[in-house]
């Protein structure tokens, strides 16, 4: 089992960067280069998945804001101004 772990954490981290890189908003990426060529690189297992998260994984998003432009998302249908004027 000992001699498997190694195998199995790059193989679980090369499948989470393949799909992190697949997902991740084209605009988003870093490294100058186009997120065709990252999926690319990032094949390569240990190599390209190392490069993806330090050069070309994007940086922390902005959550989406809400409709009041802070950033605050009611939690309740009452807390919502806009359900409560429509009642």
């Amino acid at each position: 089992m000992i001699r498997v772990l190694p195998w199995l954490i790059v193989l679980v981290a090369w499948l989470y960067g393949m799909v992190d890189c697949a997902l991740s908003d084209r605009r988003a990426v870093r490294g100058g280069i186009s997120k065709t060529l990252w999926f690319l690189i990032s094949v390569l297992p240990a190599v390209g998945t190392v490069l993806w998260f330090v050069f070309g994984r994007p940086r922390g998003t902005t959550p989406p804001r809400g409709s009041d432009g802070k950033g605050r998302r009611p939690t309740a249908p009452d807390d919502d101004p806009d359900f409560l004027r429509g009642l």
